[in-house]
């Protein structure tokens, strides 16, 4: 039997995660059954692209409170920062998805994967992997062995975190960026898109360019 569940943001990365659900349903019997989506603040435009993919919208995050208790929810909202303060908002009373994983992604042995984790197509994880709650694998993106990726951490389309690092609470790495072996990024740091990092990130930082600074 299908579980049923429900989609928290409407924008692009939302949809795309809807992307992520029908292709898992296609090669794993639908085990997923997407009610719609909830947003607090959904623009027109992007009504109007759930209404071509044909997915109710069912009004604001408030709504999940309501549901029954077998209704489990992913958020799909690309901004670790919002994803985070969302997460809050939703708070304990309701279970989150176990990990979306595209049929396309890559799993290794011995990973550790927490609630609401979501892998993209091409995505790859390779061996003795922590990855936090509400991370987000976008893209043929990569984490190499032995990293930590804190919650609400955001790998960014074709991304590459190499092995031994550690990633703090809500860390951005930017498209096609690369951090080396190794690392640590602190809370709430953020790589600039095409960046390669060579040392330590502090929390709440903004690093950009090869070297990153």
């Amino acid at each position: 039997m299908s579980e049923p569940l429900v989609i928290v943001g409407c924008g692009g990365h939302g949809r795309e995660i809807y992307g992520v659900v029908q292709a898992i349903n296609e090669v794993s019997g639908e085990p997923w059954k997407v009610l719609g989506f909830v947003d607090d603040s959904p623009s027109e435009v992007n009504l109007g692209r759930l209404e071509r993919l044909g997915v109710p919208f069912l009004g604001d995050v408030g709504q999940l409170a309501g549901m029954p208790d077998e209704v489990r929810y992913v958020i799909g909202i690309g901004d670790p920062r919002v994803r985070a303060k969302v997460a809050a908002k939703i708070g304990a009373s309701r279970g989150a998805t176990a990990p979306l994983i595209h049929p396309d992604a890559t799993v290794g042995l011995g990973n550790d994967f927490a609630e609401g984790v979501v892998l993209f197509a091409g995505a790859r994880v390779t061996t003795n992997v922590t990855l936090g709650r509400h991370v987000h694998l976008n893209q043929n993106a990569t984490v190499g062995h032995d990293s930590e990726l804190g919650d609400f951490v955001q790998v960014n389309p074709l991304a590459a975190v190499s092995g031994d690092c550690r990633l703090g609470e809500r860390v951005l790495i930017g498209t096609t960026a690369a951090v080396l072996q190794g690392l640590a990024l602190g809370a709430g740091a953020t790589v600039g898109a095409g960046a390669c990092v060579v040392r330590p990130v502090p929390s709440d930082t903004i690093v950009k360019g090869v070297p990153a600074r």
